[in-house]
């Protein structure tokens, strides 16, 4: 039977921050993963799961000419090495944020966040939530273009997923088409 936590990188997903986030107790959220749970697990060891919708906000918006979008050069986390981010302006996070359609809930095993990044031990069966993907459309949304190039690169913060370079240049080309329509909170 696998083991469910919330890794701390994920608990920067709350209301007042850029990032989309779940309304509910923890509890209830590990509850929702380990219901939709299945062993079927991605090539490169992440495993991303369906739950319902309900009680999940996404900042996301269709984007519109003259919208106001600003770019960041900021770290994810202490310690971490900045990143480029770009974004819609909003005045209020959570007021930005609307009902989400669908969501998506990323997870790694432990045994690929190890020896720094883990909320369990890294054993086998062990998986944590990384990412809360919530989304203002049924359409998947891909990982962001930055997310996918720190991983690829193996830059400072990123998991390497094994992908090969052709791989990565599909998934890319998909990022780069959907977060060109949907844009992000800044």
């Amino acid at each position: 039977m696998p083991t469910f936590t919330i890794n701390p990188f994920a608990r920067r997903q709350v209301a007042a921050s850029r990032f989309s986030h779940f309304a509910g107790t923890d509890q209830d959220l590990l509850n929702r993963v380990a219901a939709a749970f299945t062993a079927t697990t991605a090539p490169d060891g992440v495993v991303v799961v369906a739950v319902n919708a309900e009680g999940f906000f996404t900042g996301h918006a269709l984007a519109e000419a003259g919208m106001k979008i600003e770019a960041k050069f900021e770290s994810r986390r202490q310690g971490e090495a900045p990143r480029f981010h770009m974004g819609r302006v909003v005045d209020d996070y959570e007021a930005a944020k609307v009902p989400a359609v669908a969501v998506n809930i990323v997870l790694y095993p432990s045994t690929m966040l190890a020896p720094k990044d883990n909320g369990l031990p890294a054993e086998a069966g062990n998986y944590e939530v990384v990412s809360i993907n919530a989304r203002p459309t049924v359409e998947e949304e891909p990982i962001a273009p930055e997310a996918l190039i720190a991983n690829h690169l193996g830059e400072d913060g990123g998991t390497d997923h094994g992908l090969t370079d052709a791989e990565f240049v599909a998934r890319l080309k998909a990022s780069r088409a959907y977060h060109s329509r949907y844009i992000a909170l800044a």
